[in-house]
């Protein structure tokens, strides 16, 4: 079998694999070992698989990825998400479907020190759908916006999604946490702007709260002091040069664990925190270990170069073919988990990208804003499953419901992303060195 062809079989088993529902990190090490033994003989395939595991970890500046996962966790146990839950409601829950915007803040206050799309949409399906249903909101409604509010803590830094993407294509980490600040920001106005138009319709999806004084919304800003801290020190010190994203990282994390001990956090809750932490850090790790592997037997295959050959030659215009790719992903998003998608997708799609001449900062974004609408997106919306698993009474179907009005905004944001490149590459373009 010639080097190719072999890499087309690597390709279509890897899918058959997952689609079977193996790990990914399970499908992509053997599949990537069987092939190299195929071409290059036992003595290439398991040194290769012996060295990557450690050559793509033991690495300083992959060390952000599990402080990240730490603060997420951290501020989780330590209860922070409840206090930024009930500012938003104190300062725009008058407003139409205020509630449902506090709701969609919070969500970002919480992405801003998680990262984990799962665990916002888990905390606020307990925090933020009973506090709507109470208020006599839809729960339809209700069910939809703590779905879609999840995914920002996938483009919002610190994004552990986008740490994994920098990783994978060695870009610069700095740069891709404040390339996804200014679309995250784009999100949240674009989901309010949603529920405002879905409430003016229809009223009675949302009745509006009670007034709250100006005493009451500056006291309630005593709740996120925090979280502005942790965005500020990671943002600011990577942006004006002062830290790494690294250093930023472990001083957020010394902040949350801080104000962790500040609540009087249980001794308990602090090991709960961290067991997660590792947990999922080595979950992360061994899904990069085994896509790795995998890389290495298509670049041995040329396969991905050939690809690359082929869509730059193509006699159609870049555009197109970003099209083409955007399709793909929004289709492969209704089946796949994201970084499932990622780690399948990238070893092919990036080289061809980057040869069209699109900037690899800009298509991480992209890449990350589409794996957030494949997470609302049936029939494997993961975030719609997670709140369907926390609240079994809320029908599938029906978060699903929720969340279709919020698909529109999404293809406004892609646009958005599309057209003007600039939104995105502003911050890391100026940032200082």
């Amino acid at each position: 079998m010639d080097p190719l062809t072999l890499g087309i079989v690597g390709i279509i088993l890897l899918v058959t694999f997952i689609f079977m529902g193996v790990p990914v990190a399970y499908a992509t090490a053997f599949i990537g070992i069987s092939g190299l033994l195929l071409m290059r003989g036992s003595l290439t395939a398991f040194g290769l698989a012996g060295i990557i595991p450690y050559a793509n970890s033991a690495s300083y500046s992959f060390s952000v990825l599990p402080l990240f996962i730490a603060i997420g966790f951290l501020a989780l146990y330590a209860g922070i998400t409840n206090g930024a839950f009930e500012a938003a409601r104190i300062w725009v829950g008058r407003a139409p479907g205020g509630l449902a915007t506090a709701t969609i803040f919070a969500s970002a206050s919480f992405a801003a020190v998680s990262g984990a799309s799962t665990a916002s949409t888990s905390v606020f399906t307990r925090l933020a759908i009973p506090e709507m249903e109470e208020r006599g909101y839809s729960r339809t409604l209700a069910a939809g916006v703590v779905a879609v509010g999840g995914t920002l803590a996938a483009l919002i830094p610190p994004s552990a999604i986008l740490v994994i993407y920098g990783i994978i294509v060695e870009e610069s980490i700095g740069r891709l946490l404040l390339a996804g600040l200014v679309p995250g920001l784009i999100s949240i106005v674009v989901y309010i702007a949603v529920i405002t138009i879905v409430v003016k319709l229809n009223p009675s999806l949302a009745p509006r709260l009670e007034r709250t004084s100006m005493m009451q919304k500056l006291k309630s800003l005593t709740q996120v002091w925090g979280v502005l801290a942790v965005v500020g020190v990671i943002l600011g010190g990577i942006y004006l040069g002062w830290m790494t994203p690294t250093e930023s990282a472990a001083v957020g994390t010394a902040i949350i664990l801080g104000m962790a001990m500040f609540k009087r956090m249980s001794l308990g809750n602090l090991k709960e925190g961290l067991l997660d932490t590792i947990k999922t850090t080595a979950m992360i790790f061994m899904v990069i270990w085994g896509v790795m592997i995998f890389v290495r037997f298509l670049a041995f295959t040329g396969l991905p170069a050939e690809i690359t050959a082929v869509v730059t030659g193509l006699d159609v215009p870049p555009l197109a073919i970003l099209f083409g790719v955007i399709v793909m992903y929004l289709l492969m998003g209704m089946i796949l988990d994201g970084l499932g998608m990622m780690m399948l997708t990238l070893p092919v799609i990036y080289p061809a990208i980057i040869g069209l001449g699109y900037d690899p900062i800009w298509f991480g974004v992209l890449l990350v804003k589409l794996i957030e609408v494949g997470m609302i997106t049936p029939p494997v919306g993961l975030n719609c499953y997670v709140v369907h698993g926390v609240r079994p009474d809320i029908p599938l179907e029906e978060v699903f419901r929720g969340v279709t009005p919020f698909l529109i905004g999404e293809a406004v944001i892609i646009g958005i992303l599309v057209a003007f490149p600039e939104v995105v590459l502003y911050l890391p373009n100026h940032m200082m060195n």
